[in-house]
């Protein structure tokens, strides 16, 4: 199944399942593409643990080892972008990249989540961006500036429930209509339930916080008024377009 967030016309935040392209809440159907609603962010976490070089493509066209345990970083709240945004990436820089993820959402609260029941704790999956400026992430060890700016972890535009999302899900993302990332799930160095386990060693996860399980090859600069769209299979596609002011 897949639940979509969404804002009514009346102004009330919903939680709706999609259905052949409408969107199902109580007795109420609404288009998906219906210029009546807003497409929220289908969860509101409280971090996005992001995973770098999960991807041995990835680690090798940004001339980097493979680490030889999951590289974590965060996102804070103030990242998230939804489909259909247009988010307003920070000035001056020579270098913004897009990177196409596979999302995961928790489901509760955990801490010390063993490998073999990593899965216990999962929502669903979901598409990220997460966006990267390459300029001060080159300069700085926390990446805060070259992460965490806002409108940098545009979600959506729904959460997938797990069985929907196969084992091999491609993960994809173009720019403008022409495709950049091509990768799947299965090249993962680091499978979902062991970047759980890795993880709730050190922080405790809560519900509707998301993982960000890393980008396959094919990462790239974005322009001023760019489309980037970015596919989970299982999931759906995640749309969004970028602004770059003078």
């Amino acid at each position: 199944m897949h639940f979509v967030r969404f804002r009514d016309p009346a102004g009330a935040v919903r939680q709706g399942h999609l259905e052949a392209g409408t969107i199902h809440f109580g007795q109420e159907i609404y288009d998906f593409e219906s210029e009546e609603i807003d497409i929220l962010p289908p969860c509101e976490p409280s971090k996005i643990v992001c995973i770098g070089r999960n991807y041995a493509d990835h680690a090798a066209e940004m001339g980097s080892d493979v680490p030889d345990r999951p590289l974590l970083f965060l996102k804070p709240p103030n990242t998230l972008a939804a489909h259909g945004d247009t988010v307003t990436l920070p000035a001056g820089k020579e270098r913004i990249d897009y990177e196409a993820e596979l999302g995961v959402v928790i489901d509760k609260q955990c801490r010390h989540v063993d490998e073999a029941n990593a899965m216990d704790v999962v929502r669903g999956f979901t598409c990220v961006n997460d966006l990267s400026n390459r300029d001060d992430q080159r300069q700085e060890q926390n990446w805060v500036r070259g992460k965490a700016f806002d409108g940098a972890a545009p979600i959506g535009p729904v959460l997938a429930t797990p069985d929907e999302v196969p084992a091999d899900a491609f993960v994809r993302a173009t720019v403008n209509g022409e495709r950049k990332q091509d990768g799947n799930r299965a090249q993962l160095i680091f499978s979902i339930p062991e970047l759980i386990a890795e993880i709730t060693q050190y922080l405790t996860l809560e519900p509707g916080d998301v993982i960000a399980t890393g980008t396959p090859e094919g990462v790239g600069p974005v322009s001023d008024g760019d489309t980037i769209t970015i596919e989970v299979e299982g999931v759906g596609t995640l749309e969004h377009t970028v602004a770059i002011p003078n």
